[in-house]
């Protein structure tokens, strides 16, 4: 019998970790609270390594297919006033010409239609209890059904239930750093077409951005605050909380928070790092964000979860029956890598947020002054060449094994209910 898997979460780190299991013969099922696949949502970058890794799995052209392709950006303040307009998105140099930038919904269907006729997915339900009995773990679901797995993987994010059923509250491995974000759907009043409008403030900041000329738009919202976990759960808190650190900002920002009450899609969240000090325990093992989120900040945790999931289903194969040596294996192999992740991230943000106004001033007429001048391509580039070395280190930081020759003939399975 071939091994049994159960991931809990179904984004991204999920549905790329049972890519690569069923090709070497487990049988996984994948267990997802939502109904369905979870569409919509922020733009995620493929960089370095994770590139590789989403050729491996013969996936790239689909997600190049996919990929946002941003014509520019513009600079605007509080009164709705563009100041600055750049039709290079890359004028800084912060992109490779292989780097990927796609719809989170977009990466998530495509991972989940490479699998679905292979892994077994059991929406709208989750994991309420995980007991590891030596040679199993049992599993309690929370519609009252039970069942046995060989291995528990935990790909459910940053507030992850297996986490916290296993090695304990998120309070004990949630690092923040500092600030708060949320992000909704708000009217395309700009007409937004692969554009981006950013609103550089003091201490926050906003982008707003449409990918396709749709007659939605994404608002993004970042500003420093304290963790506030008990405000996860209280919507009508965030709100309040986004209205007090926002509302004074000008008549376009009002505007867009106008739209908070009537969008689908709030979604709200302390900016935190999950460390570790070890991903598993037993049979139960943390993937992505789960046991290593690196932050928004860094743009690095698709990139993580994509590379984590091919290393950790890799050595699963490699040393089948040794569940302790395969995820010693892994954890070893992407310390490193997780590392320096998560150093970017802090050092993204120091870079990112003017903390005072004369700081925001300084970088606008900088900006200014530098675009006026002949050759600013090269001074701007020159200028965050430091972060630019940084992000690339950090994409690169971590060499594939190959896996490829334990690929087996994989049994297709079929969807049942739980």
């Amino acid at each position: 019998m071939p091994p049994k898997v159960l991931i809990s979460g179904a984004s991204i780190a999920g549905p790329a970790l049972a890519f690569w299991l069923q090709r070497y013969g487990f049988d996984v099922t994948i267990v997802e609270k939502a109904p369905a696949i979870r569409q919509g949502g922020y733009r995620v970058d493929l960089r370095g390594q994770a590139v590789e890794v989403v050729a491996r799995m013969g996936l790239l052209d689909d997600i190049r297919r996919h990929h946002t392709a941003l014509k520019g950006f513009s600079l605007v303040n509080g009164k709705g006033h563009r100041y600055v307009d750049l039709n290079d998105p890359n004028l800084f140099g912060m992109r490779r010409q292989e780097d990927i930038e796609i719809m989170r919904g977009h990466l998530a269907e495509i991972l989940y239609q490479s699998t679905k006729d292979k892994v077994t997915y059991l929406f709208d339900n989750s994991v309420t209890s995980v007991e590891d009995a030596g040679d199993h773990v049992d599993v309690t679901f929370r519609n009252g059904a039970w069942d046995s797995y060989d291995y528990v993987i935990g790909a459910d994010g940053l507030h992850s239930a297996v986490r916290r059923l296993t090695f304990g509250p998120d309070s004990c491995f949630l690092h923040h750093l500092g600030f708060n974000l949320c992000i909704f759907s708000v009217p395309n009043d700009q007409e937004l077409d692969h554009w981006e409008l950013l609103y550089p403030l003091v201490q926050k900041g906003i982008n707003v951005f449409s990918t396709h000329g749709a007659a939605d738009a994404t608002a993004f919202f970042l500003f420093r605050a304290p963790a506030s976990p008990l405000l996860l759960r209280d919507i009508e808190g965030q709100k309040e909380l986004l209205l007090e650190n926002f509302f004074d900002e000008g008549p376009a920002i009002r505007q867009l928070l106008s739209h908070m009450d009537s969008a689908p899609d709030l979604y709200f969240d302390n900016v935190s790092q999950v460390r570790m000090p070890m991903l598993y325990n037993g049979r139960i093992v943390l993937l992505g964000d789960a046991g290593y989120c690196p932050s928004p900040a860094s743009g690095q945790g698709t990139s993580l979860a994509l590379v984590g999931a091919y290393i950790l289903a890799g050595e699963m194969a490699k040393r089948a029956g040794d569940h302790l040596g395969a995820f010693s294996a892994y954890q070893h192999i992407m310390e490193p890598f997780i590392d320096q992740n998560q150093r970017l991230a802090e050092t993204a943000l120091k870079g990112m947020i003017p903390s005072s106004k004369l700081q925001l001033q300084l970088q606008n007429f900088m900006l200014r002054l530098l675009l006026m001048l002949p050759g600013k391509e090269r001074m701007l580039r020159g200028f965050f060449k430091g972060m630019q070395e940084a992000v690339d280190r950090a994409a690169r930081g971590i060499d594939l094994p190959d896996y490829s020759s334990l690929v087996k003939n994989v049994r297709t399975t079929s969807l049942r209910p739980l």
